[in-house]
């Protein structure tokens, strides 16, 4: 199965190395290794429609760059493999912006987003406690906000990722 096209945020590239560092000191605990480029979905479908695209061309730049706060620690998946990720509080504009794009996604969950960071994918049910509890361990209490840097359609079937809107700090890099 292909993974879907995904209306996503990428992070600017100093909190993704920082997320890297953190998924590579997991993995030295023995956790799975964690593939995944950090970012946050807006909205996905299988294959992306042009209205989602071009309502995302337009109101995705002038939210960019956009800053998350850190909210919590959640879990999805209701079977043996469950995945932990951080729980994002966004700005009013942004939430709003991911709740149209889902709404106007056919595939979409009408205007419901969930904003969260992919922490560890694919975990087994038993190890999540202990997942959950050493990605405490291994996470700065300064590290609260990530900050996006990029708005992009990404569709694995092609391989082609569509930049929106980028803006990186001379700081973040």
């Amino acid at each position: 199965m292909t993974s879907p096209d995904n209306i996503l945020l990428h992070l600017e590239p100093s909190h993704e190395r920082q997320i890297r560092r953190i998924f590579a000191e997991l993995e030295t605990r023995g956790f799975p290794r964690q593939n995944q480029t950090p970012h946050i979905t807006l909205t996905f479908a299988a294959q992306m429609s042009s209205a989602v695209q071009q309502e995302a061309q337009k109101i995705l730049p002038p939210l960019i760059p956009a800053t998350l706060r850190r909210a919590g620690v959640v879990v999805f998946g209701t079977k043996r493999k469950q995945t932990v990720a951080w729980l994002l509080e966004a700005d009013e504009e942004l939430e709003r912006a991911a709740r149209r794009l889902s709404a106007l996604n056919p595939d979409g969950r009408g205007e419901r987003w969930t904003p969260h960071l992919t922490m560890g994918l694919c975990l087994p049910r038993e190890t999540v406690p202990d997942y959950i509890r050493a990605l405490d361990e291994v996470t700065s209490p300064h590290f609260r906000q990530l900050t996006a840097h990029r708005a992009a359609l990404w569709q694995p079937r092609l391989e082609k990722l569509t930049v929106f809107a980028e803006r990186v700090s001379p700081e973040a890099e």
